[in-house]
């Protein structure tokens, strides 16, 4: 007998830019085939990604046109600027976004620069400036695990699903000053370590733009991804269905 029945729809291909300087040295980089591979497998999303190097992203049309913009671990780019700049479009035209690690401390430093006004540096690029906004860690969480708590009502709570969660770091930078005035700016700051110190940021009113000090693609197996990898495939799924429903 045949059916009648309608399969669901195939949600639509997504695409993703991956900012940052690709390399076969850097754990993370690596990783993402795998997770991508997963989340098409697992969740039904679907991302087709192309990885755009930290120079070529100071083309402000890089990544425009995007469904979602990754911004990975490998710092110091090549270009800090370039990866700025990425990060600003994302942010002003409303992309779905994610800054890992590298991109964490990145996306604070544009917010700080381009939103608060501050002349502000990261100090693994610029260690004589004289106003970090990036500064090395107390004590580096370079391989290293640890708890971190997430605020109830927050983007990072609702993608968790948890209070306390344990992430992995392969870092040694971090943020320590001008917090309140990222916060007064609209900057969510919405995860910190036992200590206090942030390793979440977020940005209410954006569909989706989450930073994390910590690196969720390490986690565990590369066949399960971490939620927030799947949040942000989400997030992109749904960008490219709405770009598939405007009028041509």
């Amino acid at each position: 007998m045949t059916s009648t029945g309608h399969s669901a729809p195939r949600p639509p291909v997504a695409r993703i830019a991956l900012v940052g300087d690709r390399s076969a040295n850097v754990v993370s980089h690596t990783r993402v085939p795998g997770l991508l591979r997963a989340l098409a497998e697992r969740d039904r999303l679907v991302l087709d990604p192309y990885w755009i190097a930290s120079e070529d992203a100071a083309d402000e049309d890089a990544v425009r046109g995007f469904d979602a913009v990754w911004v990975l671990p490998g710092s110091p780019y090549r270009s800090e600027a370039g990866v700025l700049t990425a990060i600003r479009v994302a942010r002003e035209a409303g992309i779905p976004f994610l800054g890992t690690c590298g991109g964490f401390q990145h996306a604070l430093l544009e917010f700080a620069r381009n939103v608060c006004g501050l002349r502000v540096a990261h100090a693994e690029t610029d260690p004589d400036a004289e106003d970090l906004l990036i500064e090395p860690l107390a004590c580096s969480l370079v391989g290293h695990q640890a708890t971190v708590g997430i605020e109830p009502g927050s983007l990072a709570h609702r993608v968790i699903g948890a209070e306390r969660t344990v992430e992995r770091y392969h870092c040694a930078y971090g943020p320590s000053r001008h917090l309140d005035t990222l916060r007064a700016h609209g900057l969510r700051l919405s995860g910190h370590d036992e200590d206090g110190n942030v390793r979440v940021a977020e940005l209410p009113g954006h569909p989706f733009f989450l930073a994390t000090l910590f690196q969720p693609e390490l986690s565990g197996e590369a066949t399960r991804p971490h939620a927030v990898v799947r949040a942000l495939a989400r997030a992109a799924t749904q960008h490219a269905r709405r770009g598939a429903a405007q009028p041509v």
